[in-house]
């Protein structure tokens, strides 16, 4: 009896520091991309999470930014259309379309990251058979893009899109910057892999448009208001 309450005092201990240990590396991860990427880069390597870690600790929570955003601003705030006319989605619709995006997003990191790893051995650096470094890579980098999601809380698109283009553009950035660090390769390949991986990203974008198309024709497309 008192072994087992041992053990199970030992186990909920582990959880909290887990825990804790996730919400410091969310933290110190995000804002570290911004402030110092070379040393946060090369902290993210020494720390060599299991790709669930990072989905668990980090990329779940973050990619949630933008769909709840969204959903918000849709359902509730709307935008506006013409001569001032205010346009919104059904809370239903509003709630699809953010699910939807989410788990693309969710899908879409695990590709590129997937990517990373399988491109490894043609530039010079390892490929794991379990894609720690490559998931990792592929998450930190998408960070700017996943908090340039609370910009959607303001429904204006022209503005929307301009804060996604500086996430992206500093996004490419970031993996330009992190794949001689993360992955151990030469600073001059690194241009090359970076070029190969914008490829397979822009790839994965027109899929998800592509599968968001087919979607809507089973009837989960928008569904619009006015307010």
């Amino acid at each position: 009896m008192v072994a087992d309450l041992t053990v199970s005092a030992s186990r909920i201990s582990q959880y909290q520091q887990q825990r804790r240990r996730g919400l410091s590396m969310l933290l110190s991860h995000a804002f570290g991309l911004f402030t110092h990427p070379d040393e946060e880069w090369a902290s993210i390597r020494k720390e060599h999470e299991t790709p669930r870690r990072v989905y668990v600790a980090y990329v779940l929570i973050l990619a949630a930014i933008a769909p709840v955003c969204a959903y918000i601003s849709t359902a509730y705030f709307g935008w506006t259309v013409g001569n001032e006319r205010l346009i919104k989605l059904t809370e239903i619709s509003a709630m699809q379309l953010s699910v939807l995006t989410y788990l693309a997003m969710l899908v879409g990191v695990f590709a590129l990251g997937y990517a990373i790893n399988w491109m490894a051995k043609t530039y010079g650096a390892k490929e794991e058979h379990v894609p720690s470094n490559g998931i990792a890579l592929a998450a930190y980098s998408c960070t700017p893009l996943f908090l340039a999601g609370f910009a959607l809380l303001y429904p204006v698109p022209w503005f929307n899109a301009i804060v996604f283009l500086v996430a992206a553009c500093y996004g490419a950035y970031l993996m330009y910057d992190g794949l001689p660090i993360v992955m151990g390769i030469e600073k001059e390949r690194a241009v090359m892999y970076a070029g190969a991986l914008l490829t397979v990203a822009l790839v994965i974008l027109v899929s998800t448009r592509v599968g968001s198309v087919i979607l809507w024709n089973f009837g989960v497309g928008p569904v619009f208001v006015s307010g």
